[in-house]
């Protein structure tokens, strides 16, 4: 079979990784695809954490058909019983031919033994086919699983000399509707979405998911160091869940009242300000695998300043509104030199109708 053709079966087991985003929790997104004699005889994707895996699916569509296959997976196939048993098993029980791997699993619990387990059962297994984009794809679970950190994407909206709001404080709207739309669709995407305080006292957000189909409302993160959360706030009385973090410090009878209202309440080291690396540490223990950043200027600055940005999706509309006490999208007191300034790497740029999206991977000086 050419590289051509086995690319292409490739790629159609991507999408149909891609289309569980925001569904998998902290498992990957896995596509699979079968084919036999030329044909595509199964195809399946994960779909939930702690539902079968791509193989499975992919497996019980081909039925007997699976025997003498070819079967195409974009991540490594299990070789160890978590929620569900090892696919390496089921693929050797079906007499599967060969396997074509996209990319090998970074969790320490499988880490190449998937594709030995398969050969020594005698079954050809290739690697590395359309590898970086498999990678790409899993970037969240990729550092999750690794560091049991969340990977972090930062979402701001700005006008082009980069203020989020005018000097009085007003900010709707600055971006389109379709700008809006793809925010919702990036929350889908998320297990949490966090913002500072500050942003709650300002505009009382619901930072739930809106789209026209059916969508997951993801974990609403606080991060708030004195309790100033108004009981209240829309955040606290939306469909999912409210966590707010804060510090040893806050107020007893504060936390009370926001817990009557519905909010779990953390504290993140003892104080004045939360700690924001051992918040992101206690969401990881959590099984909180990705944040949306959606905060104001200094809770982006500060969990840049600290390197827990690991992605960033800048929104800019075409629109100058100056003004000096405007604020912007980062405040943190910043490098002396511009050698010293963080960049932003891979970047691409997307367009929404008059907006523009940039989006990177910040490169931070260590």
């Amino acid at each position: 079979m050419n590289k051509l053709t086995e690319e292409t079966y490739m790629r159609l087991a991507l999408e149909l990784a891609k289309g569980a985003q925001g569904q998998t929790g902290v498992n990957p997104m896995v596509g699979c695809v079968i084919v036999r004699d030329g044909r595509i005889v199964g195809t399946g994707a994960h779909l939930r954490m702690g539902s079968a895996h791509a193989e499975v699916h992919a497996i019980r569509m081909a039925g007997d058909e699976a025997e003498g296959s070819t079967v195409y997976v974009t991540l490594e196939p299990c070789s160890h019983h978590g929620r569900t048993p090892p696919c390496c098993e089921l693929l050797i029980a079906s007499r599967v031919a060969k396997v074509v791997v996209a990319a090998t699993d970074p969790n320490p619990q499988v880490a190449g033994s998937g594709i030995s387990r398969l050969r020594e059962a005698g079954i050809e297994v290739a690697v590395g086919l359309l590898e970086q984009e498999a990678r790409e794809l899993n970037e969240v679970f990729n550092k999750y699983i690794v560091t049991g950190l969340p990977f972090v994407t930062l979402k701001t909206a700005s006008t082009l000399d980069g203020k989020i709001a005018s000097k009085s404080g007003d900010s709707r709207w600055i971006t389109n509707e379709a700008s809006r739309e793809f925010v919702h669709t990036l929350r889908h995407r998320h297990q949490a979405i966090m913002v500072g305080v500050g942003t709650v006292l300002a505009d009382n957000p619901s930072l739930t998911t809106r789209l026209p189909v059916p969508a997951l409302d993801p974990l609403r993160v606080i991060i708030d160091s004195r309790l100033r959360t108004p009981p209240d706030a829309r955040v606290l009385h939306k469909p999912g869940r409210a966590l707010i973090i804060t510090t040893e410090e806050a107020a007893v009878e504060r936390r009370m009242r926001l817990e009557q209202n519905g909010a779990e309440v953390i504290a993140a080291g003892a104080g004045p300000e939360v700690d924001l690396t051992l918040a992101m540490k206690l969401l990881g223990e959590r099984q909180i695998s990705s944040i949306l950043l959606e905060g104001g200027g200094r809770i982006n600055g500060a969990m840049l300043e600290l390197g827990l940005i690991d992605k960033c999706y800048l929104f800019y509309a075409p629109k100058i509104i100056g003004g000096e006490g405007a604020p912007s999208n980062f405040q943190f007191p910043g490098q002396e030199k511009m050698a010293d300034a963080v960049s932003l790497r891979k970047i691409t740029v997307e367009m929404f109708d008059d907006n523009i999206c940039l989006v990177g991977y910040p490169e931070y000086q260590r």
